[in-house]
């Protein structure tokens, strides 16, 4: 019994630690004004920059989509790139929407899978926005 009950345990401790699962969560981004000329259109840069609304849209979706592999606050764990680090402004927005967009793969593997049409343009930027709240260049 002791064997079994210890067994459980441990798999239920698996569950509960994680950082939440694998399927992308929506993002709720009804609040946002729409990109012109069209949503659909991808930018490459940031139309949310200092968009209090955006900001804190994208720390939520940051928290439920990137947090797992880019870290919790957005400090990387050493699985997949510290975004703190990313450059502000449009050369840093180049950056992020390509892969966002697209994901990216190397050798045949997905190291991040292309969250652009799965969670949307709108909710991508609003995490860029947030993101950028947290830049650091130490």
């Amino acid at each position: 019994m002791g064997v079994s009950f210890a067994l459980f345990a441990g798999a239920t401790a698996t569950q509960v630690m994680g950082h939440g699962p694998v399927t992308p969560q929506p993002v709720d981004t009804s609040k946002l004004p729409d990109i012109k000329p069209d949503n659909d259109t991808w930018l490459t840069h940031n139309p949310y920059r200092g968009n209090p609304d955006a900001i804190k849209i994208g720390e939520f979706a940051y928290g439920q989509n990137c947090a797992r592999c880019h870290g919790l606050e957005a400090i990387s764990g050493g699985i997949a790139p510290d975004l703190r680090y990313l450059e502000l402004g449009d050369t840093g927005d180049e950056w992020f929407v390509q892969r966002y967009h697209h994901g990216s793969a190397r050798d045949g593997k997905v190291y991040m899978p292309p969250m652009g049409e799965i969670l949307g343009q709108k909710a991508g930027w609003a995490i860029r926005a947030w993101l950028e709240t947290k830049h650091t260049d130490e």
